[in-house]
């Protein structure tokens, strides 16, 4: 990581990943994550931010495949640019790149301030880290939010990489349909 980009360590914490959302929509999934931004303050008005992520979300899909969206908003209701991760008990339909359903959702809320650089910036690094096979197998099967934010705090180029205790280092990341 270079000294321009964003630390993800920063932007997401433990406090914000939930790996029983209870959604059975696109928006009560965004919902969710929503409530973890607004209770811990980094969403002042959560009418006003998911709003604005459904209009972004109007804009194209954001599921990206392999069963991970990332919807994102720019949104003066967001105090503090960060990452609310969510993983789903029953994957939900969603419009993605290869046309699967979705059960892993990064939600970028993202400063208006911050809405050039800083959000391009993040956008790469979670792509970077999407990219790497065993990051989304990794992703799908963690067991509690300190693991996941482990896991985007790990770097995947990084050759001394372990897998997560009695897990195989390499698995496929999803079934096929």
């Amino acid at each position: 990581m270079t000294t321009d980009e964003p630390d993800l360590g920063q932007v997401l914490g433990a406090h914000l990943v939930s790996l029983d959302l209870t959604a059975t929509s696109r928006v009560e999934a965004i919902g969710e994550l929503t409530d973890l931004l607004v209770a811990d303050g980094r969403v002042t008005d959560a009418a006003l931010f998911v709003a604005d992520v459904q209009a972004r979300e109007a804009q194209g899909p954001t599921g990206l495949g392999q069963g991970v969206a990332i919807p994102h908003g720019k949104s003066r209701a967001v105090a503090t640019t960060s990452l609310a991760v969510g993983r789903c008990r029953t994957p939900l339909a969603w419009p993605s790149l290869d046309g699967g359903d979705v059960d892993v959702i990064i939600l970028f809320a993202v400063r208006e301030d911050d809405a050039d650089s800083t959000h391009l910036r993040l956008l790469q690094q979670v792509a970077r880290l999407l990219a790497h096979e065993e990051f989304l197998g990794q992703l799908h099967r963690v067991r509690t939010p300190h693991e996941l934010v482990a896991l985007f705090a790990d770097d995947p180029e990084n050759t001394g990489r372990s897998a997560a205790p009695n897990e195989p280092t390499h698995e496929p990341t999803r079934p096929a349909k």
